[in-house]
C-alpha cells in the first residue's frame, strides 16, 4: 500500500511538471503584478538587500518578502527572465495537486485524492495560476495547510478513530502553526483573518463546544510568530521599527478601504468562480447540499470545506475588492466538492441529476465557444477596427500578429471534451467522465498557453515591451507617460538611478536632465504632454506612442 502512494505521488509529479512548466517563458510578464513581483526580486538581487522589498528602488511595503526570496532563488538559478519569475508557481503547482492526493487519501482513499487532484490541475483558473509570476498560488497553499492540519489537530485531540493519525495533537498543532507563519511571511496577516474566520465559524457550527484546547491554540500563534519572526523581527533589529511599521499600517488600509477602480456587483466572486474553476465548479454544485457520509470525518472535512467556502467569498464580498485572485483560495474547497460528487456518485452515495450535465454542456460550450473564436477574430481583427470607438484599443487591433487558424484545435479539443463527458455521464460512468472533463480542459489549458496567449499578449503591451527590451544597456532614463506600468523598470534592466531627480516626471520632461530620456505613452494621452516641446515624437505602434528628449546642449 505504502509503495502505491509513492508510486503515485512520483507520477503525479511528472504530470504536474509536464502540464506546469513547459511554455512558462514563452510570452512577456504581464503588467501590473507580474513585472511588479519579478522588479522586486530583481532589485533585491541586484542590491543584495534580501530583507527589505523595493521597486523602482523605492522601498515596498505592500507585500513581505517570502514569494521574493522564492523568486530571487530561481533568477540566480536560470537568470533574471520570465522563466524563472514563474517557476516558482509550476513548483506550487506540483506541491498543490501532491498535497490535495495525500490529504484526500487521508480524509477517504487513494481514489479520492487522485479525483481531487484531478479536479484542481484540471480546472481553468487553478490550472492557469501555475504557469504565472503572482503571489497567490503559494499564499493559498500555506493557508491551506494550516488549516489542514489544524482539522487533523481538532481529530486527534477529540478521540477520533480515524486511521493514519499517528502523532500527538501538540504534533498537528505546531505543523499548523509553521505553515500559518509561512502565509503570513507570503502575503500578510490577511491569511490568519481567513484562518480564525473559518475557525470561529466551524466553533459556532459546533454549538459552541470548545473543540481545541487554550495550550495549544497559544503554541499554534507563538509557532506562526516565530516563524514570521524571521522576517519581520529580523528587519526590525537590524534596521529599526521604521519598515514594518508602514508595511502594517499599509496591511491595515488594504482591508479597511478598496480601490475605486475595483467596485463591482456584489456577486462578483461566485461568478468569477463558476467561469474561472470550470469544470470543477458546476460539479461542486450537488455536494453544497446533504450526502450520504461514510464516516462522521467525511461529514467533517466536508463542513470545514464548506465553511472555508463561505467565509473566502463572503469576506471578499464585503472587503468589495474586485480582484480575481482574492478568491482564489476557494479553489480548494470547489474541487474537493467536485472530486466529492465523483467520489459519491461512483459510491451510489449520492443521486446523479441530469441539470449537472446540461449546465456543464451549456458553460463549457460558451467556454469553447470563445475559444474557437479567437483565432477567426484574430484573422479578421483589422477589419473591425472601424467598429471600435476607443483609439488605444484601435491601435493595439492594429499589431500585426499571424493568426493560422490552426490555433482553433484548442477550441475543438474542448468540444470533443464536453461530448465525451456527456457521453460518459449518460452511460453513468462516472469514473471515465470526471478523467474527460478534467484531463480535456488541462490540455486545452496546455494548449492554449503554448499558442493563444502569446498572440494576445502582442496586441496588449508588446510593442512597448519591445521598445523597453532595446534599452537595455543604453545610459538613459525610461518612464512611462499618462499610465503606470512597472515595465519600464524590469524590461530595460534598470540600475539605481543616481540622480534622485529622476523620479520627478516634471524634471524628466522638461529640466535638465543629464542623460537622454525616454518615454512611452498612448494614443489617446499624448495630447496632454504637447507643452513640452523638447519631447520629440520617434513613432507610433499598436496604440502606443514612443516619445524622446535629448540631453539639453550646455
Amino acid at each position: 500500500m505504502h509503495s502505491n502512494k509513492t508510486i503515485t505521488v512520483v507520477l503525479l509529479s511528472v504530470i504536474a511538471a509536464v502540464l506546469f512548466i513547459p511554455f512558462l517563458g514563452r510570452v512577456h510578464l504581464f503588467d501590473w503584478d507580474e513585472i511588479n513581483f519579478a522588479e522586486c526580486s530583481r532589485e533585491m538581487i541586484k542590491l543584495g538587500d534580501y530583507t527589505r522589498v523595493y521597486v523602482n528602488f523605492k522601498p515596498f511595503w505592500e507585500k513581505p518578502p517570502m514569494f521574493f526570496w522564492m523568486q530571487s532563488l530561481a533568477m540566480k538559478t536560470f537568470g533574471v527572465n520570465e522563466f524563472a519569475a514563474r517557476f516558482p508557481n509550476a513548483i506550487c503547482g506540483i506541491a498543490t495537486l501532491i498535497v490535495v492526493y495525500l490529504c484526500g487519501r487521508r480524509v477517504q482513499d487513494s481514489k479520492f485524492g487522485l479525483l481531487w487532484a484531478l479536479a484542481y490541475g484540471g480546472s481553468l483558473f487553478p490550472n492557469m495560476y501555475f504557469k504565472s509570476g503572482i503571489i497567490d498560488p503559494w499564499f493559498n497553499l500555506f493557508i491551506f495547510l494550516a488549516l489542514y492540519f489544524f482539522i487533523l489537530y481538532t481529530w486527534r485531540r477529540n478521540g477520533s478513530d480515524k486511521e493514519g493519525l499517528r502523532y500527538k495533537p501538540v504534533t498537528y498543532a505546531v505543523w499548523s502553526g509553521i505553515f500559518m507563519g509561512l502565509a503570513i511571511l507570503t502575503k500578510g496577516q490577511v491569511a490568519l483573518m481567513i484562518f480564525l474566520l473559518v475557525v470561529g465559524v466551524y466553533f459556532i457550527y459546533n454549538r459552541f463546544k470548545f473543540y481545541f484546547g487554550w495550550g495549544h491554540a497559544l503554541l499554534f500563534l507563538v509557532v506562526a510568530s516565530l516563524v514570521t519572526a524571521t522576517w519581520y523581527g529580523y528587519e526590525t533589529i537590524k534596521n529599526g521599527p521604521w519598515f514594518i511599521t508602514e508595511f502594517l499600517k499599509y496591511q491595515y488600509r488594504l482591508l479597511t478601504t478598496h480601490d475605486a477602480g475595483q467596485e463591482g456587483f456584489w456577486g462578483y466572486h461566485y461568478v468569477v468562480l463558476l467561469i474561472g474553476c470550470f469544470p470543477a465548479s458546476v460539479f461542486a454544485i450537488p455536494s453544497f447540499f446533504k450526502a450520504h457520509y461514510n464516516s462522521r470525518h467525511d461529514k467533517d472535512f466536508k463542513m470545514w470545506m464548506l465553511i472555508l467556502f463561505w467565509v473566502v467569498t463572503i469576506l471578499f464580498t464585503i472587503v468589495q475588492s474586485r480582484i480575481i485572485h482574492y478568491s482564489s483560495m476557494a479553489w480548494f474547497p470547489v474541487t474537493y466538492l467536485a472530486a466529492y460528487t465523483f467520489y459519491k456518485w461512483e459510491r451510489k452515495e449520492l443521486n446523479y441529476k441530469k441539470y449537472v450535465g446540461v449546465f456543464v454542456t451549456v458553460l463549457g460550450a460558451i467556454i469553447a465557444l470563445l475559444l474557437l473564436a479567437v483565432p477567426l477574430i484574430g484573422m479578421n481583427v483589422k477589419r473591425l477596427i472601424p467598429y471600435v470607438k476607443d483609439t488605444f484599443a484601435q491601435g493595439n487591433m492594429a499589431a500585426n500578429v499571424t493568426w493560422t487558424g490552426l490555433e482553433g484545435a484548442v477550441g475543438i479539443i474542448m468540444v470533443i471534451t464536453l461530448v465525451a463527458g456527456i457521453i460518459y455521464l449518460r452511460k453513468r460512468k462516472f469514473d471515465n467522465a470526471a478523467w474527460t472533463y478534467f484531463g480535456g480542459t488541462a490540455i486545452v489549458i496546455f494548449l492554449a498557453a503554448a499558442v493563444i496567449v502569446p498572440k494576445v499578449e502582442r496586441y496588449s503591451q508588446g510593442a512597448a515591451i519591445d521598445f523597453f527590451i532595446e534599452r537595455q544597456g543604453e545610459d538613459c532614463y525610461v518612464a512611462s507617460l499618462g499610465y503606470w506600468s512597472y515595465a519600464p523598470f524590469f524590461y530595460t534592466m534598470k540600475e539605481k538611478p543616481a540622480n534622485p531627480n529622476s523620479y520627478d516626471e516634471k524634471w524628466l520632461l522638461s529640466g535638465d536632465i543629464d542623460k537622454p530620456a525616454y518615454f512611452v505613452t498612448k494614443v489617446d494621452r499624448v495630447g496632454d504632454y504637447e507643452q513640452y516641446k523638447d519631447v520629440k515624437e520617434l513613432y507610433r505602434k499598436n496604440g502606443f506612442v514612443f516619445l524622446k528628449r535629448e540631453k539639453p546642449a550646455k
